[in-house]
């Protein structure tokens, strides 16, 4: 079997015995004692700047799919999965889908469309750069390239004083600690029995997991015992945080077995790029910068988007799994640049993202695993 990195084998064995089969093949019992079947739905969203555009649209057309096929026109993305995991631009998401209604708190208060517009209507503010910003950075070589104000302030006026504890679901957002040099999982299930160390403001939970090297400065945000963190964008470990995930599940409930999983995973694009030896072989740490971030994440997702297919397919429930990565390179009007929030370029997102959702294929799929959700 072809691998993407060392010790990649090692870890397939250590997912696929979670998988519980017998030597004969047959699955081994339930524990006698369980009076039900486990399940756990989790919904993953990987980072990409603004073209989380891409994610949130599929979403809206998802959420349509829900609304349709449950006859129920309040049905939210929130309703339907028990985990919702993001990174960066992910992790906003997740966080918008999971916040609460002030006027009915057990409801969600945003729709997907609501979601994704927070990117349609503020992108353009949120990745602005004035001249001064432009020449003082160097283009982004001597400091950030953006300014973090303008994303704070929107953080603010869609979560205030939300903390991550008042959200409706177990949430798994990702960030790096860049003293503690550890990764961050923010949860909403590690808050239960109010422990304060473990719980932070909703705002400062979405600007740490995208506060991404060279275009925002880290973020330095307080729990609720005032323990502070510096962090970084989760991308750097984790642009993809759907095996975090994976593990967060049984980490939430050992009973759990890898086909109690049905797992929606969305990216937001993938830009394939080449770089030629002749081109790089002379590059130095300036040359690389852009492109080694590109390539990282990029990477890293489709090494984990590999490993859970395998990991499904091994255990006969190769369905319950659902990749959806749109390739950008079939929408040349598309620019895949992280940062570029012209209203053009988001525009050309969200009608890249919508013809991919109006695919056959792809509205099978969606359809298919819409009903799997609503089966429980």
């Amino acid at each position: 079997m072809l691998l993407f990195y060392p010790g990649a084998q090692r870890d397939l064995e250590f997912f696929a015995s979670l998988i519980d089969f017998p030597v004969s093949g047959i699955r081994a019992p339930f524990n006698p004692l369980s009076t039900a079947r486990w399940i756990m739905r989790i919904l993953s969203i990987d980072g990409g700047g603004i073209r989380g555009i891409i994610p949130g649209t599929i979403l809206v057309a998802f959420e349509k799919r829900l609304q349709e096929l449950s006859g129920d026109k309040t049905k939210r993305i929130a309703d339907v999965f028990d985990l919702v995991a993001g990174t960066s631009t992910g992790g906003i998401l997740s966080c918008l889908y999971l916040c609460p209604d002030k006027k009915h708190p057990g409801r969600p208060r945003f729709t997907a469309e609501e979601a994704v517009n927070l990117y349609l209507q503020n992108g353009d503010d949120v990745f602005d750069i004035s001249v001064f910003k432009e020449l003082s950075s160097l283009g982004g070589l001597a400091d950030e390239r953006y300014s973090a104000e303008c994303l704070e302030e929107l953080l603010q006026s869609y979560f205030d004083e939300l903390k991550l504890s008042d959200l409706l679901k177990p949430c798994l957002i990702t960030a790096y600690d860049i003293t503690r040099r550890q990764a961050h999982f923010f949860n909403k299930a590690d808050t239960r029995g109010h422990r304060n160390e473990k719980d932070f403001y909703v705002r400062d939970v979405a600007r740490s997991t995208s506060a991404a090297p060279t275009y925002f400065e880290p973020s330095k945000i307080m729990a609720m015992d005032r323990s502070v963190y510096p962090l970084i964008d989760g991308g750097v470990f984790a642009n993809n945080p759907t095996m975090c995930a994976c593990v967060e599940a049984f980490e939430m409930n050992h009973e759990l077995r890898l086909d109690d999983l049905k797992i929606l995973s969305i990216g937001t694009g993938t830009t394939v790029k080449p770089y030629h030896y002749s081109e790089v072989k002379n590059w130095g740490k300036v040359a690389w910068i852009s492109p080694i971030l590109n390539i990282m994440m990029s990477g890293v997702s489709e090494t984990v988007d590999f490993q859970m297919k395998s990991l499904f397919r091994c255990a006969g429930c190769a369905g319950q799994y659902l990749r959806l990565e749109v390739d950008l390179g079939e929408f040349p009007d598309v620019d895949g640049a992280m940062d570029n929030a012209s209203e053009t370029n988001m525009d050309a997102l969200q009608r890249a993202a919508e013809k991919f959702a109006k695919r056959d294929e792809i509205s099978a799929k969606l359809d298919a695993f819409a009903k799997l959700l609503l089966n429980g």
